[in-house]
């Protein structure tokens, strides 16, 4: 049924988020980043991180200042 289920810890997801662990627990906190309980451990699928990170994804504009400073 489940072929090898990875699930990463908060360390792990933090560190692919490139965030602490306690922003981690924030997003899991306020429901932002779905997460599994098991026992008293928690885990996140890797597939609930790259849904958080494409539904965040948008078009950056960044503003090119043109004139150049001497």
């Amino acid at each position: 049924m489940f072929a090898k289920a990875q699930l990463l810890t908060r360390r792990e997801a933090a560190e692919c988020l490139r965030q602490s662990v306690r922003m981690v627990d924030m997003l899991i906190a306020s429901g932002e980043l779905p997460a599994v309980r098991i026992g008293r451990s928690v885990r996140i699928r890797p597939s609930a991180i790259e849904y958080f990170i494409s539904a965040r994804e948008s078009r950056i504009k960044v503003k090119v200042n043109r004139r150049a400073k001497p």
